[in-house]
């Protein structure tokens, strides 16, 4: 625990659909919801005008449908969230050499390790200035916790929501603390928060003069003294940097359950794949391959195995999943399939046979696109293939135009899908600096309409190049007594 209130925790504002909204200026002050939109999608996450409605994030979507039927809901654009995210991450970065993110839209920061706080009076002004460039840079805002530890930290931003800044005074943690809900505290989920209701424990205090004992006998030895020296305030754990994944995994939830064995198969090795291009994307290979499975009736399944070293060679995670699959009974149906890869290192171990087969697959799929391209037709692809689906902008037909989603169309500039189906799709053509725009419709095969890129949040970005330099020089550092004594 320190003494002065130098850890900041920024968490963005209803991140995604903030920065969509600030997108789209039709959006601006109207409820949207940003999530799967399949019958069995779930809320991503969901503006203040639609939380305000009932909604929020990991809700299912049919739920806010009827809780919010007016709301706009969108299909998540990550392209654009990871490019705020690496925006926002960069000003943190100025800050200090330990910046902890969490997620794309949260992070703790270390401003002692950074000399740029060492006191309230400079940690506030450094959380203030922060949300100040923010804004300035991606148009978005966040709220800022500053406290002596990162649990205090975490939850004076969730108070301080939306676009506030909360600093809690190292000495005034349990006062703050006493009255809040036990949930409030990390590690206290649903089932643990019922648990301790049960007990008569609902609010913090109640942890607090239990004492370590009656927390332990409850909910065991490592949670009931983590959770008693939380009730009293007490979080000595440091902002780390670099924080190590421990595993790569992918998974899709189906909007009507599989019930074809291959089909399903089908499906797990399409995510077997994607997970592989995610942990080459990372730079990592990994030992144990994971396998979930959710049925009709909402049992989980998780099967896994362990290979003979790291890899990260598409066929052997491919064929590792696939056995695993068939040692799960899929009767009745399939509504969830995931594919991991646990066991992360930095290094693979080079296994001959996969890449034989790699090379063998690699070589029947040239030899089926010499024998489409020759099988007199005129080089026309099968249709029944599915081959079309593949193609990135060969048949414009057969495009999934999906709600949120950047286009251009040759005469009238740059827009968002409103909406698509019936053969047609609905288009708003505006952009993030212009009043709100019309609405007009096309066919789905238009050609004049492609998708596009996302266009940055604001059109000219403050320069704050000089920032956090700018910041006043007591703050480069501890200030030497006899300069301090003479500071107003």
């Amino acid at each position: 625990m320190r003494a002065a209130p130098t850890i900041l925790h920024l968490d963005m504002d209803a991140f995604y659909a903030s920065a969509e909204q600030a997108a789209k200026p039709s959006l601006r002050g109207k409820p949207v919801v940003v999530g799967g939109l399949g019958t069995r999608g779930v809320v991503a996450t969901a503006s203040y005008e639609a939380r305000r409605l009932g909604v929020h994030s990991a809700m299912p979507m049919a739920q806010a449908r009827r809780l919010a039927p007016n709301a706009a809901y969108l299909v998540p654009r990550f392209a654009l969230y990871r490019t705020v995210s690496d925006q926002v991450m960069e000003l943190l970065g100025r800050l200090s050499p330990l910046v902890e993110p969490l997620s794309l839209d949260e992070a703790f920061v270390d401003l002692e390790a950074g000399g740029v706080a060492d006191d309230s009076a400079s940690a506030r002004l450094v959380g203030e200035q922060l949300r100040t460039v923010i804004k300035g840079v991606t148009g978005l805002s966040g709220s800022v916790g500053l406290a002596g530890s990162k649990m205090l930290a975490k939850i004076a931003s969730e108070e301080a929501k939306p676009d506030g800044l909360l600093l809690i005074e190292p000495g005034t943690e349990r006062e703050l603390l006493a009255p809040m809900s036990v949930r409030t505290l990390p590690g206290v989920g649903p089932a643990t928060g019922d648990h301790l209701r049960r007990a008569g424990m609902t609010v913090v205090s109640h942890l607090a003069e239990a004492g370590e004992a009656e927390l332990v006998r409850l909910l065991g030895k490592a949670h009931g003294v983590a959770l008693h020296r939380m009730a009293r305030g007490y979080d000595d754990r440091p902002v780390v940097a670099e924080r190590d994944a421990k595993s790569v995994s992918v998974e899709d939830t189906f909007d009507v359950d599989l019930h074809d064995r291959v089909r399903v198969r089908t499906e797990v090795e399409r995510l077997a794949d994607r997970c592989v291009r995610r942990l080459r994307t990372a730079g990592r290979s990994g030992r144990t391959v994971v396998l979930k499975v959710r049925r009709y009736d909402f049992s989980t399944l998780t099967r896994s195995e362990t290979l003979r070293g790291p890899t990260d060679e598409p066929t052997v995670v491919r064929e590792a999943a696939a056995r695993l699959l068939e040692a799960v009974d899929t009767t009745g149906g399939v509504r969830l399939l995931g594919v991991g890869v646990t066991g992360l290192a930095d290094f693979t171990q080079e296994d001959l046979f996969a890449q034989a087969a790699d090379a063998e697959h690699a070589a029947e799929e040239s030899a089926a696109a010499d024998a489409a391209t020759t099988d007199g037709r005129g080089g026309a692809p099968d249709e029944a293939s599915g081959a079309e689906s593949r193609g990135s902008g060969e048949q414009p037909a057969l495009r999934r135009w999906q709600a949120g989603h950047d286009v251009r169309h040759d005469v009238h500039g740059h827009g968002w899908v409103q909406g698509s189906g019936v053969g047609r799709v609905t288009v708003r053509f505006e952009e993030p600096w212009t009043p709100p725009g019309r609405v007009r419709t096309f066919l789905v095969g238009d050609p004049a309409l492609r998708p596009a890129d996302p266009l940055p949040l604001v059109r000219e970005a403050a320069d704050y190049s000089s920032w956090p330099a700018s910041l006043p020089k007591s703050l480069s550092g501890p200030v030497p007594a006899e300069e301090d004594e003479s500071s107003p």
